[in-house]
């Protein structure tokens, strides 16, 4: 089996948003972990100190076949066509450990696909 990552930064209110839409897309699943980050427009400010936005960063790990059809429901939900409101991108996982009670489960769900 091959699995990949999808690693997505949104704003905290957009993450369940993108959670639920890839779990209707196959995904079982998601981490997400708080962050703050920096773009391309500056930060704002009040009285001197600096406001910002509070990111979270949203790991989907995915058997490979799914992959594409969670980015989609993803960007679709989270609205990446908008500047500023997030981005996804994909990593090759090398290795996996921790999902042996899922893998029955991968591997039927992949069986079916090719059906």
């Amino acid at each position: 089996m091959r699995f990949k990552v999808i690693i997505s930064t949104v704003k905290t209110d957009v993450a369940d948003r993108i959670v639920d839409a890839a779990k209707a897309a196959g995904a079982t699943g998601a981490t997400i972990v708080p962050g703050r980050g920096t773009g391309i427009r500056e930060a704002k400010t009040f009285f001197g100190l600096t406001l910002e936005a509070q990111t979270d960063i949203v790991l989907f790990l995915l058997e490979e076949h799914l992959v594409k059809t969670v980015m989609k429901a993803i960007a679709e939900a989270g609205r990446f066509q908008e500047p500023g409101t997030g981005i996804a991108f994909v990593l090759p996982v090398e290795q996996v450990v921790g999902l042996e009670s899922q893998i029955e489960r991968f591997k039927e769900e992949a069986r079916e696909e090719y059906i």
